[in-house]
């Protein structure tokens, strides 16, 4: 399968989002791996979790549109990183897609999820008071979802462990809509960060994003 969708954000981001057809050795035999990665590739055995690691890494090389082998590498806190690229990037995966944000000028966060009624089980463990009163009750389940993929995608942006949904990703009300933009903030006793949250529906998935802060500039 090639790329189902993509988006460009601006001429140095973008995101794109792969419909996961493949066999492992399929999605294997269009990447450059080095022996660690293999290694770890079969410690995950030939289940979801091998398809999602090959897929991400598969669309990251399209978008990049190189055929140098690429040096993906987490940091301590599980951010993913590039050695030998510039860009900045996010990844994440859900059941038969994989999503994929990358920028030359500033940090990035994304999150795709399969849009299922159990999230109704959880929402008081990730949304505050607050933000559960403006949940709108004939769109509960999706808008729920846009408010889980919208902490995940700062979460992945701010890069660091120790985080809670609960406690210090803050989003501003706002009301459903199937594709929106709104506003949330990262309040921790060491940082405020601002950010501009945008999301849309894909067929049964929800995606939400964030690139950079508030009134960023790669110029600062």
């Amino acid at each position: 399968m090639a790329i189902a969708y993509h988006r460009q954000l601006d001429e140095k981001t973008a995101f794109a989002v792969w419909k996961i057809e493949e066999s492992a050795e399929e999605l294997v035999s269009r990447l450059q791996l080095k022996s660690g990665e293999l290694a770890y590739i079969e410690s995950l055995n030939n289940g979801k979790r091998n398809l999602h690691w090959l897929s991400t890494r598969v669309l990251l090389r399209e978008m990049l549109n190189t055929n140098k082998y690429i040096n993906c590498e987490v940091d301590e806190h599980g951010k993913p990183y590039l050695v030998n690229f510039p860009h900045q990037i996010s990844l994440s995966h859900s059941f038969d897609y994989a999503a994929v944000m990358i920028s030359e000028d500033k940090p990035v966060g994304i999150d795709i999820e399969l849009v299922k009624e159990k999230i109704a089980r959880i929402e008081d463990k990730f949304l505050c008071r607050e933000e559960l009163l403006f949940i709108d009750p004939a769109h509960t389940i999706e808008h729920l979802y846009i408010c889980w993929c919208a902490k995940e995608a700062i979460y992945k942006l701010q890069g660091k462990r120790n985080v809670s949904f609960k406690d210090h990703i803050r989003l501003h009300a706002f009301p459903y809509t199937p594709e929106g933009r709104f506003e949330a903030s990262l309040e921790t006793d060491q940082e405020f960060k601002s950010f501009d949250v945008n999301y849309e529906s894909f067929h049964d998935y929800m995606i939400g994003y964030v690139a950079g802060e508030r009134g960023y500039s790669s110029n600062k």
